[in-house]
């Protein structure tokens, strides 16, 4: 099989990233790639007021990150910071389209919860939820699905990357002790194993 390594020295940066991303197996945009690193703040609280999106978005924005991932035997969403990373993912790295779309689509779904149930979104309860969120990931309208898988990218990124997913469900070591190249995943706590 024959390589062209002539464009391969031409290709920017973005193009390197959006390739590497798709040969991990999943595609993530060059916005959150960009502000992945920078925009993963510690949990701040029940004190935490959001500095780009408005109140009611914020409030949105958790509830849909707490139901993709959900509080179990291991933290929520909400419990490692997921609404302050998406606040500033974006005021900060969102492309000006992303952002018109991210903060329609928050719009769009309170007013499908006012609309079903006549409160907001953050206000219904776990089953309302989920039902609004499976309507979403049905609609067929292209600027919906593109909020839909923008709201879901945000949330995975920003879990994921949180330290303390990293450090606790993770179980991130800074310093391995002894190389052991191939051990039964028992030994380690039946854990994945993620890298900083």
């Amino acid at each position: 099989m024959e390589t062209n390594t002539e464009n391969f020295g031409n290709m920017n940066r973005r193009e390197a990233i959006k390739r590497a991303s798709l040969a991990l197996g999943a595609a993530i945009s060059a916005s959150t790639l960009a502000g992945v690193a920078h925009a993963q703040a510690s949990r701040s609280g029940a004190n935490w007021k959001p500095s780009n999106l408005n109140r009611r978005q914020a409030a949105t924005a958790g509830a849909i990150a707490e139901r993709i991932l959900p509080k179990t035997d291991t933290p929520g969403a909400i419990d490692v910071g997921v609404p302050e990373y998406m606040d500033v993912m974006y005021g900060d790295y969102l492309t000006r389209e992303e952002k018109s779309n991210f903060g329609k689509g928050l719009n769009d779904m309170n007013k499908r919860a006012r609309k079903a149930h006549k409160k907001h979104f953050a206000d219904l309860s776990d089953a309302q939820q989920d039902d609004l969120i499976r309507e979403l990931a049905k609609d067929t309208d292209e600027d919906t699905r593109a909020f839909y898988r923008k709201v879901r990218e945000l949330t995975l990124v920003g879990y994921f990357t949180s330290k303390e997913v990293g450090i606790n469900v993770l179980k991130y070591d800074p310093i391995p002790g002894m190389y052991k190249g191939c051990i039964p995943r028992s030994e380690v706590g039946d854990a994945a194993w993620t890298y900083s």
